[in-house]
């Protein structure tokens, strides 16, 4: 078996057409909605962990995740390079400041497993401060269980020749070219050592307490129903249904008359020139 075929997705040859990967997406998240209703009603603390390759598709289902939520309820942690002062507290301070309060969902965009991947591939920590790191997550997440948070933690992974794919359309979209980052591209020449690191990683925190879900994600369509079924079978959430709510009549008209439209500025009728609508 070539290099190549064994990182291939078994499920590359069968993708999800898009009219069923659609409705069984619209149903995911009307449970995703009970779900947050649910941890709102209960207090209860949910993280999700979303880590993978570069371009394994882990924005696309976080966007899928969250697209019908409360954002008041349920946000996601995408936090940038450590500043200066970061760089000297406790690793895991930063990511403590994001988790949830009682009622709330937090999504992580990667975590703190920066340092088992990208930090430990590219040369970003020590180390002492990588090996530090493997012995302390696994106490970390213990601690978050044991305080009662719901941790759920997804690697996505996909093929070398996917992800390739997915680059080149991203540097021949002037919209997407953006996602393109140099890490990206220095992942390419990288790839045994991120898979290394990953399974590395994978020995030291795919514990019982908090193991991790993987999910193929060469056909991003499949990876999300996937992923979003999985963390639903996972959380004992019940339907809580919302408080009644009756809209009050309209009162009568009290002499309230509205100024003059050429007082306000309006924001010019852009879609007016678009012309007719189209099939």
């Amino acid at each position: 078996m070539s290099a190549k075929a064994k990182h291939e997705d078994p499920t590359a040859s069968e993708r999800l057409a898009r009219k069923p990967y659609e409705r069984e997406l619209l149903r995911l998240q009307n449970e995703l909605v009970k779900l947050q209703e649910w941890v709102r009603a209960e207090g209860a603390r949910l993280v999700v962990v979303f880590e993978g390759r570069d371009a394994a598709g882990k924005g696309g289902a976080i966007k899928r995740v969250t697209e019908y939520l409360n954002p008041r309820i349920a946000r996601v942690a995408a936090l940038p390079a450590p500043t200066e002062r970061q760089r000297t507290q406790w690793y895991f301070q930063r990511y403590v400041e994001q988790l949830p309060a009682a009622g709330e969902i937090v999504l992580f965009d990667r975590s703190w497993y920066n340092r088992a991947g990208v930090e430990k591939v590219m040369g970003f920590c020590t180390p002492e401060e990588y090996w530090q790191f493997l012995h302390q997550c696994p106490t970390f997440e213990r601690m978050l269980i044991e305080a009662g948070i719901l941790l759920r933690k997804y690697w996505f992974s996909v093929s070398d020749t996917e992800q390739e794919r997915r680059f080149r359309a991203r540097l021949e979209d002037p919209m997407r070219r953006w996602k393109l980052s140099p890490m990206d591209v220095e992942s390419i020449s990288r790839w045994e050592d991120y898979s290394r690191a990953k399974d590395e990683m994978f020995v030291h925190t795919d514990t019982p307490d908090s193991p991790w879900h993987v999910v193929e994600s060469d056909d991003k369509r499949r990876a999300r129903i996937n992923m979003i079924a999985h963390l639903l079978s996972t959380v004992p959430y019940r339907e809580v249904l919302p408080p009644a709510v009756d809209l009050p009549a309209r009162p009568e008209p009290r002499g309230y008359q509205r100024p003059p439209r050429d007082l306000q500025t309006y924001v010019p009728d852009h879609a007016a020139g678009l012309g007719p609508d189209r099939p």
